[in-house]
């Protein structure tokens, strides 16, 4: 592996990209967010024709009104200056659980009573509780399965890319991709040392972090993040910053990557040599760099690449998938992303199509350039997955010539 020299961005070249819609969206959700999440399922379970005795209705309604209070108080102690990890440990699952709940007392609320009004089931009292039950169950399962798919060890997804520019010393290169670890409130010092073993089964050449490490600073989740230092890659370790980074002391977490041996490439390359070829592996800071106001910080392509030969094949890590237009443009091979967590709480990710071009998977823009975004492999927040896994993802990359396995 060939290190190139650090290359720093030309005064005035990276421009803040626009806000996306979903960020625009965003500015008004908590306002109005808090209040639907808990009043639809109140109303819903308690308070559409169920006709509950007095004692029920109170008690759940208090219910109810205390996660609308009890969620947002949590969740700015949790994660605002006094960042007390118990607060936000009960502000994130409120929020998981509100919109879980939210989800399907208007799924099953609507379809679910249309469904036994056309089959003629019960009167409307009969209806509404069963309706309240129905999404009461199907919440409970959600919670609890969804739970324990966010602690558990992600499963390794595999597949191969073919890159027509690759040349045959580096076909079957290797490449183990892990993402958006989020350590964070929850304890997960274990699970981290047992991904990081996962990985080293996968005998990778090439292991990729492509950032939001943790939410925290690098010092208070350091204990958690340790465990990236075992592991092993054939040839060079390498690593991104994300936009949890930039939320987070983001130069603290550059330097403890480095010093775990993970090479962070902030718009850089390096050149990965094998069998008489040559892959550029280059990486950029997050888009959000470029408004942290950490000198040196910002997502500049051309700096990344600078010196290196354009006749090579490119992979590049880029945090958001959203980087993509400006890896097309250069005419990237693959960039690999993460990021969208897969939309992490179904169906959550159609608010993250939103704002990104892919929400997991291997997709093609432009006339050369692939991406591939993995769902990641933490969570973020609310210690729940529901309908989307996370992932450790092993990449075998492939040339022009080599059929892919079936």
């Amino acid at each position: 592996m060939t290190d190139t020299n650090s290359t720093r961005p030309a005064e005035g070249e990276a421009r803040e990209p626009r806000p996306g819609r979903l960020h625009r969206l965003m500015r008004f959700i908590p306002l109005i967010a808090p209040v639907l999440l808990w009043a639809v399922p109140c109303w819903v379970l308690l308070h559409a024709g169920q006709h509950w005795p007095l004692p029920v209705t109170l008690a759940g309604t208090a219910l109810f009104f205390l996660g609308l209070v009890g969620m947002p108080l949590a969740m700015v102690r949790g994660h605002g200056r006094r960042q007390q990890d118990r607060a936000a440990i009960i502000g994130d699952t409120l929020l998981g659980a509100g919109w879980v709940l939210f989800t399907w007392s208007v799924l099953l609320g609507v379809l679910l009573r249309i469904a036994l009004a056309v089959t003629g089931v019960g009167e409307g009292q009969d209806r509404a509780r069963i309706v309240t039950w129905a999404v009461l169950g199907v919440s409970a399962v959600l919670l609890t399965w969804g739970y324990a798919e966010a602690r558990r060890v992600p499963r390794v997804r595999r597949l191969e890319v073919r890159l027509p520019r690759l040349g045959a010393g580096l076909d079957g290169l290797r490449v183990a991709l892990v993402t958006d670890t989020h350590y964070g409130p929850l304890d997960r010092a274990r699970w981290s040392a047992r991904v990081c073993e996962t990985v080293n089964t996968l005998e990778a050449d090439l292991v990729c972090h492509t950032g939001d490490i943790a939410d925290g600073t690098a010092e208070r989740r350091r204990a958690q993040a340790v465990p990236l230092g075992t592991v092993r890659a054939t040839h060079a370790r390498v690593y991104v910053t994300g936009n949890h980074e930039y939320y987070s002391e983001a130069q603290g977490w550059v330097d403890l990557m480095a010093e775990l041996g993970w090479e962070p490439l902030r718009n850089r390359h390096l050149l990965l040599e094998r069998g008489g070829d040559t892959l550029v592996v280059a990486g950029v800071d997050d888009v959000t760099a470029e408004a942290s106001g950490l000198a040196g910080h910002s997502a500049h392509l051309a700096g990344a690449l600078s010196g290196a030969d354009p006749d090579l094949p490119v992979l590049l890590l880029a945090h958001q998938p959203a980087f993509v237009d400006r890896a097309a443009a250069a005419g990237i091979d693959l960039q690999l992303s993460g990021h969208t967590h897969g939309g992490q709480i179904w169906p959550f990710h159609h608010l993250v199509r939103l704002d990104q071009p892919a929400l997991a998977g291997l997709s093609r823009h432009g006339t050369r350039t692939l991406l591939y975004t993995s769902r990641g492999t933490g969570f973020w927040g609310p210690p729940f997955r529901v309908f989307a896994p996370s992932e450790i993802t092993l990449l075998v990359l492939r040339g022009p010539g080599t059929a892919t396995a079936p």
